[in-house]
C-alpha cells in the first residue's frame, strides 16, 4: 500500500467531512483540556499536601488585655500561667517542637502580612496576642492536644491551621471532580462523533472500498485511511486543548491569581511538561480505538 494513497485518501475524506471534522476537534479539544486539567489539579493537590503537612501547627493563643473566653476572666496571662503551659507543652509526647511568639513578633508577621492596606496601620502590637506555635509528630493527633489546652486558664483559644488547610483542599478537589466530569462528558461525545465521522466518511466513499474489496485489498488497507482520519482529528483537538490549558496557566493563574494568593503552594510547569505527551496520546488512542471498532461492524455489512 503506497504512503501516497494513504495521504490522498485522507485528504479526501477530512474535505468531504469539514463540518464533522471540525466538530471533531472542538470536541477532542475540550476533552484533552478538560483530561489535562484534573491531571493537573490532582498535582496541586498532592504538591499542597506534601508542602503543608510539613507546615502544619497547632496556634496556642494567649490571653490578652482585651480577651472576653472564660478561661481569661482574670485577666491577662500571667508569667506563671505562661511558664506552665509552655513546660505542658513540652513535656507532651505528641509534641514536636515549641516556639513562643510574643505580642512584637507576631506585629511584625502582621505588618508583613497586611502591608499596603489599611489594616497594617490600624493595629498596635498590644493589641495582638501572644502565643505557642507547636509543631506535633504527627498533624492528626490535634485533637488530643487540644483537649488538655482549651479552656485551661491564661489560654483564650486554641487553632489548628490544618482546618484551613483542608477547607482549601475540599474546594480544590471539588474543581478537580467538575474537571474529570467534564472529561469524561466530553470523551463520550467525542466517541459518537468518531464514529459518526468514520461511517458517514466510509459511506461516501462505499464505491471505492468496494472495488479495493474486488480487487484482494486488505481490510487494514482499507481501514487505515478512515482510522488516521481519525486520530489526526483527535491529535489537531488534542493540541489545541493542552495550547488552551498552556495559555490559562500562564495569563491567569500565574500572572494574575497566584500573586493575589500567595499563601497557596503554586506547581510549576514540570507537570505540565510531563502530563500533557499523555493526553495527546489518550486522544489520539481513543481515536483510533473508537474507528477501528466502529469499521469492523461496517466491514461486516
Amino acid at each position: 500500500m503506497r504512503p501516497s494513497f494513504v495521504v490522498n485518501e485522507i485528504g479526501i475524506g477530512l474535505r468531504r467531512n469539514l463540518t464533522m471534522t471540525i466538530s471533531l476537534i472542538l470536541t477532542s479539544a475540550i476533552a484533552s483540556a478538560a483530561l489535562l486539567t484534573a491531571l493537573l489539579i490532582r498535582s496541586e493537590v498532592q504538591y499542597m499536601q506534601e508542602f503543608w503537612l510539613g507546615k502544619v501547627e497547632v496556634s496556642i493563643f494567649l490571653c490578652g488585655k482585651d480577651s472576653d473566653t472564660p478561661s481569661c476572666a482574670s485577666g491577662e496571662v500571667t508569667d506563671t500561667q505562661r511558664s506552665e503551659i509552655e513546660a505542658d507543652l513540652r513535656s507532651n509526647p505528641n509534641v514536636k517542637t515549641v516556639y513562643y511568639e510574643t505580642k512584637q513578633q507576631a506585629y511584625e508577621k502582621y505588618k508583613i502580612q497586611f502591608k499596603g492596606t489599611a489594616l497594617a496601620d490600624n493595629v498596635t502590637a498590644d493589641q495582638l496576642p501572644e502565643s505557642f506555635r507547636v509543631k506535633l509528630k504527627d498533624p492528626n493527633k490535634f485533637a488530643v492536644v487540644s483537649s488538655a489546652f482549651t479552656g485551661r486558664p491564661g489560654v483564650e483559644t486554641v487553632f489548628d491551621s490544618k482546618e484551613i488547610f483542608d477547607r482549601i483542599l475540599k474546594l480544590i478537589r471539588f474543581f478537580q471532580f467538575g474537571a474529570w466530569a467534564v472529561a469524561i462528558v466530553t470523551a463520550v461525545v467525542s466517541i459518537l462523533l468518531i464514529g459518526n465521522t468514520v461511517l458517514i466518511s466510509a459511506f461516501s466513499r462505499r464505491r471505492e472500498t468496494g472495488i479495493m474489496r474486488l480487487v484482494g485489498a486488505s481490510n487494514l488497507s482499507i481501514q487505515l485511511p478512515f482510522i488516521l482520519e481519525g486520530a489526526i482529528g483527535a491529535l489537531f483537538g488534542g493540541i489545541i486543548g493542552v495550547g488552551l490549558v498552556a495559555l490559562v496557566m500562564e495569563f491567569a493563574i500565574y500572572s494574575y491569581i497566584k500573586p493575589s494568593f500567595r499563601f497557596i503552594p503554586w506547581i510549576e510547569w514540570g507537570p505540565f511538561i510531563a502530563q500533557s505527551p499523555l493526553v495527546l496520546v489518550a486522544a489520539v488512542l481513543l481515536a483510533v480505538v473508537t474507528s477501528f471498532v466502529t469499521l469492523l461492524r461496517y466491514l461486516r455489512i
